[in-house]
């Protein structure tokens, strides 16, 4: 038991370690932070450039972590801003119950986050990335399937795959299945999320759970299909601001409220498609989507 205490506090202290040689400013007015992922990094340099572009403030930049860093960054003012998705922090953060009205959520964590950590939780960006149900192209033109409740009645003769989280998790399969009464062919398939894009596209399954903004979903041409039950909490991406910031800054706030409802899901895939598959340039791929927005 020692041994596992010990080693979980070096473990720890060299993570806090690196991370904190990552917030050595380099001269700017502001750090804007992502979680590391391919989406984030996109989201975090349209923060960046969209704050450079509307104020004379200069912008660092920051690769953490995931979720938990980036909140023990921005509160502890390490950070000025990054961008967080509701249902997580919701969750997460905040380790409240699953709530499915966007509404009510985003309302929730705007009230507790001000009050709890001083933070601004601004306006969704106009996208939301949750678990998605995907089928190809060419059986959802078939069968014009469009929902989650017109599939329901195709899934006795088909076979699914889903990734090990999603078949365990409070929000995953157990409870879509009951919600939309899905029984298939035979037990989901358990697979690695690598496989699972190309077990589709090989037609040793029909339908599988990935993020509904891969950008695999368009450059495959398969399509998700929509959740009409609400089943999924809701996961909007949302600018998460350091009040403190806004003060000092006024003119941030504008800046960041020029970007909300801007991007679409479909919007949101082609941009991760453009950085994780043709290997463009994030800045570059950002600086075209802003110019191409009326944004520049």
């Amino acid at each position: 038991m020692t041994k596992k205490i010990t080693f979980f506090l070096v473990t720890f202290a060299l993570v806090i370690g690196i991370v904190s040689c990552q917030f050595n400013k380099s001269g700017g007015d502001i750090i804007v932070a992502s979680k590391g992922l391919g989406e984030q990094a996109i989201l975090s340099e349209l923060l960046a450039q969209q704050i450079e572009a509307t104020t004379n403030l200069k912008v660092d930049r920051r690769d953490l972590l995931g979720t938990f860093v980036c909140h023990q960054a921005i509160t502890t003012g390490k950070i000025d801003a990054y961008v967080e998705y509701t249902g997580t922090a919701f969750t997460a953060i905040l380790k409240q119950k699953v709530i499915n009205d966007p509404k009510e959520v985003y309302q929730r964590l705007k009230q507790a986050y001000a009050q709890k950590f001083n933070l601004e939780v601004m306006k969704s960006l106009g996208f939301e990335n949750t678990f998605a149900m995907i089928i190809r192209g060419e059986e959802a033109r078939r069968y014009k399937i469009q929902t989650l409740s017109e599939a329901a009645q195709y899934a006795p003769q088909w076979r699914a795959a889903f990734g090990y989280e999603f078949m365990d998790r409070e929000d995953g399969f157990p409870g879509l299945s009951k919600t939309y009464g899905l029984r298939f062919a035979q037990s989901p398939r358990i697979m690695d999320l690598g496989l699972l894009y190309r077990a589709l596209l090989q037609k040793q399954v029909n339908i599988i759970s990935a993020n509904s903004t891969d950008g695999q979903i368009s450059r495959l041409g398969l399509v998700v299909l929509k959740d009409d039950k609400q089943y999924f909490p809701p996961y909007e991406a949302t600018p998460i601001i350091r009040k403190e910031t806004l003060q000092k800054y006024p003119e941030v706030r504008k800046a960041i409220a020029q970007l909300s409802g801007k991007i679409s899901a479909d919007e949101m895939r082609h941009l991760n498609n453009l950085v994780e598959a043709e290997l463009r340039d994030v800045k570059e791929v950002v600086s075209e989507f802003r110019k191409a927005n009326g944004l520049a």
